[in-house]
């Protein structure tokens, strides 16, 4: 029992919301369009909870043993950085939860294109392999491309692109432009959460030579970062729907816009580290509440 709640809390189920948003996102349009599997929702759900989990526990032993999570640090005590569990035991999680990343991709692959769509299932093969790279490598390894200031660039791509785009293209097997815009408009926001953390710990990552584009910006610049990732979010999302307007359910989502606003005054105002942690969970469940509701926008009739 003593031991369930590190491993929960490296596990950061709070993480869990945002990540499957692209899901959720890139379901409702296939619905819209009258391809809906279940299976492979539950399915898709899944991979996607279980890579996230994967990264969370690649990057609370990545920084746990290169010392970037020391006592300095904001938000959040780690679980190697406090001891509760030791490398060696953070190592053995992460081989199981690749098992586990394997099997609940190649169920969901199997349940999408079956033995047929050859070209497909080569497709997401090798996007479950570079997301499993992606996972692990933020802070792992010789040369993790989250102390390189690329963070960013693959967030952007896998809680935006790939997750959204991926999972239409599971249930309609077609590559359709039509859910690139809302792909971007998730992107950005989550691009958002990951700036948000790294503004909080620009001077703890100074100091472990962590080199994120906050760092590189420095706080001011970082700030103005925010903005576009925010504001180009929401452009986006409007760009879409009045691009490919059916009725006023269209613009639900605009809903999640009021605490967005509220969210960009409180950054504007932000000086102290707490005051940019104490935003990620608003900025977190806003980008998940704005997901639903964009995508149930374009299923209610």
């Amino acid at each position: 029992m003593k031991k369930i709640k590190p491993w929960l809390s490296a596990m950061r189920l709070r993480t869990l919301p945002l990540s499957v948003s692209g899901i959720i996102l890139g379901s409702c349009f296939a619905y819209y369009n009258g391809d809906f599997n279940i299976l492979v929702f539950v399915l898709a759900i899944l991979t996607t909870i279980s890579l996230q989990v994967l990264s969370n526990l690649a990057n609370d032993y990545g920084d746990g043993v290169r010392g970037t999570d020391n006592e300095e640090r904001v938000g959040p005590q780690r679980a190697i950085q406090s001891g509760d569990i030791s490398p060696d035991e953070m190592m053995d999680a992460i081989k199981f939860n690749i098992i586990i990343v394997i099997v609940v991709t190649m169920a969901l692959i199997w349940s999408a294109f079956g033995s047929g769509n050859f070209l497909f299932i080569i497709l997401f093969l090798v996007l479950a392999a570079f997301s499993v790279y992606a996972a692990i490598n933020y802070t792992m390894g010789d040369s993790p491309y989250g102390y390189r200031a690329l963070g960013d660039v693959f967030v952007f791509i896998f809680f935006g692109l790939v997750s959204t785009l991926g999972s239409y293209t599971l249930y309609t097997h077609t590559v359709d432009h039509v859910v690139i815009l809302p792909a971007i408009s998730l992107g950005l926001l989550s691009v958002g959460v990951l700036n948000l953390n790294n503004m909080r710990d620009i001077e703890s990552d100074i100091k472990a030579d962590k080199i994120t584009l906050a760092v590189k910006l420095g706080k001011k610049r970082a700030k103005n970062y925010h903005f576009f990732l925010i504001i180009g979010a929401m452009l986006s999302a409007a760009m879409f729907s009045i691009l490919y307007y059916v009725e006023p359910y269209n613009f639900l989502y605009l809903i999640s816009f009021i605490p967005l606003i509220i969210h960009l005054k409180k950054i504007k105002a932000a000086k102290v580290p707490n005051d940019f942690d104490s935003q990620l969970k608003v900025l977190a469940l806003t980008s998940f509440l704005f997901s639903i509701l964009l995508g149930i926008g374009y299923i209610l009739y």
